[in-house]
């Protein structure tokens, strides 16, 4: 199979405008592809779609879809690359035609952007249907011609990265459990010389007197693991790391204040912040990044028992500040304060953590970004600037003393785990109780719980588990090395 890129025209006068591939095809065929398509019908529109059969022995069926405007560049409205966004979805859409039609091979237009086009075809091919005796035909992507190839393969590795953290994200939480997403993580990392994975146990955890992670821990069979990876890119493996931590519960039931039952089962992606971070990492890698990353990942599940903990207990933190736990079902800000506290021994150039911390943050910005707590504008903006890349977006959010107060003010700790007007600004009470554990100049919290599922909203991503926004946290690493370069 074969997928081409065409893009409307400008004016209405009808006259489809090729990308070279798509000429070079229309050549190859004596001009009956802009023949059939000029009998088609109007100019194809962004995203739509005309299948052909029979037009080349090589390709029996030849996709050809639309790319919209072709000067399209960032659009400030969007806050992204709309040029790119159009090749990923395009690109995707013709991918599956083909799959339907259970097609192994598809060639795909570079479509002006190589690594766009790799990206949109291999987001959009994946499913997870590792348990079902049914499956979807695999198809594999390849680059129709050879210019663009080195972007290509890059696009390919960006995209398979956000594909692992889906993987991890999407499993039944009796497949990942703490230790089997610890090992899934390791033997990812294993072929690299330059990565070192400890997958600590709950006897280390007690060691370092995390307390705050450990009572979450105490209500579930499953032992909690604290996994922390060494990538060693630097050329200078003493440089100070980019230091990125995740929430990695695996399930979260909501402990003693316990969830609805119904939804509940999405809770299994409940270590989206971990898995997008480990998954970054292993991306790093693969691309061989020039710089040194530290990714710590507690894990562990959120279960009611007569262990589990109890709403007002009062628990330590490896800082020594005491917490009131007046929720248990906010319990991903107590593995991130011990881990971010954790963080602070690696002499950081800059704390990254990323969570599926808050209901709060998909009600405020739904699954259009990542919000951003930051006390960093240089760290702000690396992070936006990857984002219009990437098309995972980012909005920055307050980090007002206003909300310290709310979690500050608690009858018996330092600390309250929950604001004290319950749900106002629930995602922004959660960011002030992290700051709490911070004491870097440069940290960044990613509330990724609004982007943590796709219904149709992206439209190069199936329904599912989203793995965002792992492309942007790559991204953003990238930068970050040539910023160290320059």
């Amino acid at each position: 199979g074969l997928v081409l890129g065409i893009y409307s025209s400008e004016k209405d006068e009808g006259v489809a405008q090729f990308t070279s591939a798509g000429d070079a095809f229309d050549r190859l065929v004596s001009g009956k592809l802009r023949e059939l398509l000029s009998v088609c019908g109007p100019t194809l529109k962004k995203g739509k779609t005309r299948m052909f059969h029979g037009l080349h022995q090589d390709f029996p069926s030849v996709v050809v879809v639309g790319l919209g405007k072709k000067n399209a560049g960032v659009n400030d409205q969007e806050n992204w690359n709309e040029g790119k966004e159009n090749i990923r979805a395009a690109v995707a859409v013709g991918c599956r035609q083909l799959q339907d039609l259970e097609i192994p091979c598809v060639e795909v237009d570079p479509c002006g952007d190589a690594q766009a086009a790799a990206e949109g075809a291999v987001l959009g091919l994946h499913e997870y249907n590792e348990l079902k005796q049914k499956k979807k035909p695999a198809v594999t992507p390849q680059l129709h011609g050879s210019a663009e190839s080195e972007a290509w393969q890059k696009g390919v590795t960006y995209a398979e990265g956000q594909n692992l953290a889906r993987y991890l994200m999407e499993a039944p939480a009796n497949y990942i459990t703490p230790i089997k997403f610890a090992e899934h993580i390791e033997q990812k990392l294993r072929s690299f010389s330059n990565v070192k994975v400890h997958i600590r146990p709950e006897s280390w955890i007690t060691t370092q007197q995390m307390g705050a992670f450990l009572s979450v821990a105490k209500g579930s069979a499953e032992p909690p693991i604290f996994l922390e990876i060494h990538y060693l890119g630097a050329a200078n493996t003493s440089d100070s790391p980019l230091v990125f931590v995740g929430k990695g519960v695996t399930f979260d039931s909501g402990g003693i204040s316990l969830k609805p039952s119904s939804g509940m089962d999405a809770m299994r992606a409940d270590m989206g912040g971990a898995a997008t971070i480990c998954s970054a990492i292993v991306t790093a890698a693969a691309l061989n990044l020039p710089l040194n990353i530290i990714g710590l990942a507690p894990l562990c599940e959120n279960m009611p028992s007569g262990k589990a903990n109890k709403p007002g207990d009062v628990v330590r933190a490896k800082n020594g500040k005491t917490i009131q736990v007046d929720n248990t079902d906010a319990e991903g800000r107590l593995l991130l304060a011990d881990a971010l506290c954790y963080a602070h021994d690696f002499n950081a150039r800059a704390i990254v953590n990323a969570a599926t911390l808050t209901g709060a943050m998909d009600v405020a910005l739904g699954s259009a970004a990542t919000g951003v707590f930051t006390n960093s504008s240089w760290l702000w903006s690396h992070l936006y600037e990857a984002s219009i890349l990437t098309g995972d977006r980012v909005w920055r959010m307050p980090l007002f003393e206003h909300y310290t107060k709310q979690v500050t003010d608690c009858p018996l700790a330092d600390l309250s785990n929950i604001g004290k007007y319950s749900r106002a600004g629930g995602a922004c009470t959660a960011a002030a109780f992290l700051k709490e554990f911070v004491t870097a100049s440069h940290w960044a919290h990613l509330d990724i719980a609004g982007v943590m599922s796709n219904k149709d909203e992206v439209p190069y991503l199936r329904k599912g588990m989203a793995g965002r926004p792992t492309r942007t946290l790559v991204e953003f690493a990238a930068r970050l090395s040539q910023d160290s370069h320059s």
